[in-house]
């Protein structure tokens, strides 16, 4: 078939399943298969590829499996540059993404720009009808990440974020042992994040004529060219990302909710306790901190910086789980007693990108779907605002905001910088 057929052929499928009350999410197993493989000539999606840094650049490549790159766009000309030639120099360059955006033949786009850019070009391209893969941590905001779930829901695009370790058989393993009562009952999640920099004052320097600084900043405020703001080091910088808080946090809350099965709601309550750097012209984010959550059925989430992974720990045992290993009793019990057929099964992806791709083609949910990640991040917000206010809050997953404090909720947004402020 062409890609269009078959599109077509398993959008019809999917919408007889959903018609006879199954979820569409069941079908994602069976379509593995076609992401393993780019498949014919006729088969490949037509992409942009949005903010070329590092990860930007590694997720534009894993896309290119399944298509191909006739537009780059970034607002750092080397970087422009160096992606297209990465990319087969072929494609047209640009530095500002609505642009990009405006090639009706684009079906899709990544997203690798920093933090503070993730919302405003996501919510562009899902509205010019493209379906998008936005790397982590997903918004600046608790805010930013409502107007998301809407934009997604009101288009009907697919979106799904880069917390690839959804895709990690091991860590699909560790919360299926949890869900499934292995540990018993689930009583503490501690998320242990790794250490992250601390760093300033930097010197001001003229800003490098390749780079658009102001389109750079965009909807942050206003300030002097500092290298250190700048590509990496911009997510150690409160303007611009949430420090190690939403960095790695993003990955681990997120499985810390799959595994507590709360990935569509958020905890009851958050305190933080930390040190903000205080070095003008440095980062001011923490890099020191603890943070207690308290979710329903009494369990208690605890961050601490350190090692790099998630403990599940129940009243009868426990699991350990990060990229490099799964350990724990249950584990080793696997191979005399495994987890039985009927157990609870969370959604299977191997492949991450491969997995977009699936679901762009049947278009179904796919795995790091927008609710889910918009959740995760939330919470490391919410972490964050108690660290910047140094006390307890109590949170409303229901109606997503603080119980009784309005500076708490005031900091839900941020101020916007004209003319880059995000269209809702």
């Amino acid at each position: 078939m062409s890609r269009v057929n078959r599109r077509n052929f398993l959008q019809s499928s999917a919408g007889l399943l959903a018609g006879a009350g199954l979820a569409p999410h069941l079908l994602t197993g069976g379509l593995q298969s076609l992401a393993g493989e780019p498949g014919s000539k006729n088969d490949r999606f037509v992409i942009g590829a949005i903010g070329l840094g590092g990860q930007g650049t590694s997720i534009a490549n894993a896309a290119r499996r399944y298509g191909d790159i006739v537009a780059v766009c970034d607002v750092d000309r080397n970087r422009a540059e160096k992606g297209k030639a990465e990319f087969g120099g072929k494609a047209d360059i640009y530095g500002d993404y609505r642009k990009l955006l405006e090639r009706p033949e684009i079906e899709l786009v990544t997203i690798g720009t920093p933090d503070h850019w993730h919302t405003a070009i996501a919510v562009a391209a899902l509205r010019a009808g493209k379906d998008v893969y936005c790397e982590k941590p997903l918004t600046l905001t608790v805010d930013e990440g409502k107007l998301l779930v809407r934009v997604v829901k009101e288009t009907g695009r697919v979106f799904q974020v880069g917390t690839q370790q959804r895709s990690d058989e091991r860590f699909r393993l560790a919360c299926e042992l949890v869900r499934n009562g292995r540990i018993g009952k689930l009583q503490k999640v501690t998320v242990t994040l790794p250490d992250s920099d601390a760093g300033g004052p930097f010197a001001v320097q003229p800003v490098p004529p390749e780079l658009d600084w102001d389109f750079w900043l965009g909807q942050a405020p206003k300030t002097d060219y500092i290298p250190q703001r700048c590509h990496y080091q911009f997510r150690w910088w409160y303007e611009y990302s949430g420090g190690i808080m939403t960095d790695w946090g993003a990955h681990h809350m997120d499985i810390a909710h799959w595994g507590m099965g709360v990935d569509q709601s958020g905890p009851l309550s958050v305190e933080g306790h930390g040190t903000l750097p205080n070095i003008p012209n440095g980062y001011n984010t923490p890099n020191r901190f603890t943070v207690d959550y308290l979710y329903p059925n009494d369990v208690q989430l605890h961050v601490n910086i350190g090692d790099n992974g998630v403990l599940f720990e129940g009243d009868k045992s426990r699991v350990y789980v990060n990229r490099g290993r799964i350990t724990g009793k249950p584990v080793e019990e696997l191979a005399e007693n495994p987890l039985p057929e009927d157990r609870i099964k969370l959604y299977a992806s191997k492949n991450h990108m491969g997995n977009f791709i699936d679901c762009v083609r049947s278009r179904q949910t796919p795995i790091s779907d927008v609710v889910s990640q918009h959740r995760s991040v939330s919470a490391c917000h919410l972490a964050n605002i108690s660290l910047r206010l140094g006390r307890k809050l109590n949170w409303d997953a229901a109606k997503e905001e603080f119980v009784g404090d309005s500076e708490a909720n005031a900091m839900l947004s941020r101020q916007q910088r004209a003319p880059y402020t995000i269209d809702a």
